[in-house]
């Protein structure tokens, strides 16, 4: 296994510990320790496709891995805001919609005739960045709302639903355009 397709796995085994830290609330700044794990698997993300491009280590176990890592880190992180009502359930279950509907599409591709390996596309890409970064910014609030009392509850929840209302609209579009653009791949009449 190549040094991109680790990164990318170490995504994967930093999630169990994620969402022990986001429960643990006996742990002090329970958030931040997820915050600190949430992040360097997000950095993940960016370095694996860089490390892969720049010294030509791209693999379809890459391309196949890297996106379905991005969506089990994301749905630990929605998941768990969900549980502690961060997050509206309808927000968790339209991304979760998605990422479903588009691992559908990427494995009848690749079990087609054709074996198609469909690697992420710029709306993919900003969709996982914004839900991501919006993950980072609601951590970092509830550091300073629910670890330190710092600011009060009210804007720190509003804020976060903002936050997630946005990575939801990205992910919608981004969901349409894969159906669209892959839909040879799920043609009932095929």
């Amino acid at each position: 296994m190549n040094l991109a397709n680790k990164l990318t796995l170490l995504r994967v085994i930093i999630v169990p510990f994620f969402v022990l830290f986001m429960f643990l609330g006996v742990i002090p700044l329970n958030y931040l320790w997820a915050l600190v794990l949430f992040a360097a698997a997000s950095i993940t993300d960016l370095f694996d496709g860089k490390v892969a491009r720049k010294y030509n280590m791209v693999t379809n176990f890459g391309k196949f891995l890297d996106p379905l890592a991005d969506k089990i880190l994301v749905a630990a992180a929605l998941v768990c805001f969900t549980e502690l009502h961060w997050t509206p359930a309808w927000i968790t279950i339209l991304i979760l919609i998605r990422e479903f509907s588009v691992s559908g599409v990427r494995l009848v591709a690749a079990g087609s005739d054709k074996k198609v390996v469909i690697a992420a596309n710029i709306w993919g890409k900003l969709k996982t960045a914004a839900t991501m970064a919006a993950i980072v910014v609601i951590l970092f609030l509830r550091i300073l709302s629910d670890n330190l009392g710092l600011i009060p509850e009210a804007p720190v929840q509003i804020i976060g639903v903002v936050l997630m209302v946005i990575a939801a609209l990205l992910t919608l579009i981004s969901g349409v355009k894969y159906l669209y653009d892959y839909r040879e791949f799920i043609d009932p009449s095929k």
